[in-house]
Formats: structure tokens, sequence, C-alpha cells
């Protein structure tokens, strides 16, 4: 006698397969079966509440606040003018003139700020005495203007 080729477990895996379709296509039933269909209009809004939430109440008309349109900002406000103290004094504390750069104490702040041969209105050297004009630069602080003080 030939023996079956089904083994035990195909024979289960058929079932369990067999099984879930039948649920899934129960569960399909069930779903249709318990649609409620034709809702309101009423039944179907949402509301926003003043905090953002989402509620199934309308508003309250009392609580509603009235909006000027011209304070609303569309785009990003424009930046007022930094108002920078014009002229600064400092001393040259290093100048190559081979290389057209060096650096210059500021009196005020004691920061070293970078000087470039092309800001200069005239020459300047080592321990001089110099008025001078702050642009930011690529690297930060840079002097434009440069000149001799008297």
């Amino acid at each position: 006698m030939a023996r079956s080729t089904e083994t035990f477990s195909k024979k289960e895996k058929e079932k369990k397969r067999l099984k879930k379709a039948k649920e899934k296509l129960e569960k399909a039933e069930e779903r249709k079966s318990s649609a409620v269909k034709g809702k309101s209009l009423e039944d179907m809004m949402a509301y926003i509440d003043e905090y953002g939430n989402i509620t199934s109440t309308p508003p309250d008309p009392s609580r509603k606040l009235k909006i000027n349109s011209a304070d609303i900002q569309i785009a990003v406000p424009k930046q007022e003018d930094i108002v920078q103290e014009v002229v600064r004094s400092g001393i040259v504390s290093f100048f190559n003139e081979a290389k057209g750069y060096g650096f210059i104490k500021d009196m005020q702040t004691q920061e070293s700020i970078f000087v470039h041969v092309n800001s200069l209105t005239e020459p300047i050297k080592e321990n001089n005495k110099v008025t001078f004009e702050i642009e930011p630069g690529a690297k930060g602080p840079t002097a434009v203007k440069v000149k001799l003080s008297k």
C-alpha cells in the first residue's frame, strides 16, 4: 500500500491557512454589517479649541478673539542696523610690511583685530597709535579705514 505524501506538519499548516482565511472573511463581513452609512455633516465635523486640540463640540463664541490683520507678519522682519562705535583707537601690536597684514590691539576691549594693507589710508608701523573702524571679516573682526592718530 502506498504511503500518503502529506505529512502531519503539512496538514497542520494547511489547517492554519484555511482558518486564517475564514477569520479574515468573517471580519470583513462584520465590518460591512456594522458600518454606519449616511452620517450627517454635524457628526463628521471636528473643531479645534483655543489650545489647538481637536474636539467634537463647536467653540464658544464668547471666547472668540478679535485679531487685527495688519498685525500678522508673513515674512521675516528686517533686522535693525546695529549701531556700532564709529571710530576706535588702538596700538599696532604687529605689522608685516612684506606680507601686508598685521594686528591692532583695541584700547577699549583689549582684543587683537586683524588689519590688511588694503585697509590702510597711510603707512603704519609697530607701536603706532591708530584710529580705525571695525567690519566683520571672514575669520572675525577686521579693521578698516586705519589712520595714524595725531
